[in-house]
């Protein structure tokens, strides 16, 4: 596409959003990589929260987007039923977003483990101690549970079964910037199989 130029340009979308990225680990005050992480519920409802992407992986066809968390919260349990997801990125300081839909597999080995025992103790130990998304009677049974997970599992905690990271593989992404008059940038880029990786312009 002869407009595609500047920071839209390039042949793999994966090289684009790692360049955006980048970008704005220098500009945003806080948590650049947060994304607004959409699933849906058994009744269709959606329901969407903040999370932090840990990694952009490969390239091309075989390029995906990794988060974690607990396999049992509401998030994990609604895409474990229905496999699918979506989220945007959305970064003021640069007056750009990505948009991302598609498919959900489960990074459940050596590089969620490593993922794991990169964080700080603990927030190893919190991810044992916490039932996410379940009733809390008080922020001091957190607490304790905390304490009791160090005492269980000491310095050195494995990786909990119910916690590990999520793969979302894109069957469409959007890169959005911001134009003057809100006549913005925005580029499509839809998944085939066979064919690759094919670009539109969209109305903003």
């Amino acid at each position: 596409m002869s407009d595609r130029t500047g920071i839209f340009a390039g042949d793999d979308p994966f090289d684009i959003a790692r360049a955006w990225l980048e970008e704005a680990r220098a500009s945003e005050p806080n948590d650049p990589n947060a994304i607004a992480l959409a699933s849906v519920d058994a009744d269709g409802l959606p329901d969407v929260r903040m999370v932090l992407l840990k990694d952009i992986d490969g390239q091309g066809l075989d390029g995906s987007f990794v988060f974690y968390t607990n396999y049992d919260s509401a998030k994990g349990r609604q895409i474990e039923a229905s496999g699918k997801a979506a989220f945007v990125m959305h970064w003021k300081s640069l007056h750009r977003q990505i948009r991302v839909r598609g498919t959900v597999t489960r990074e459940d080995g050596l590089q969620a483990d490593a993922y794991y025992d990169s964080r700080a103790l603990q927030s190893r130990l919190g991810a044992w101690a916490s039932r996410q998304s379940q009733p809390l009677d008080a922020r001091a049974t957190l607490v304790a549970e905390a304490a009791k997970a160090g005492l269980r599992h000491g310095p050195r905690p494995a990786r909990p079964p119910f916690w590990g990271g999520y793969r979302i593989i894109p069957s469409h992404l959007e890169f959005w910037a911001d134009g003057a008059f809100r006549l913005h940038d925005r580029f499509q880029w839809t998944r085939d199989a066979d064919a690759g990786w094919s670009v539109e312009r969209l109305y903003p």
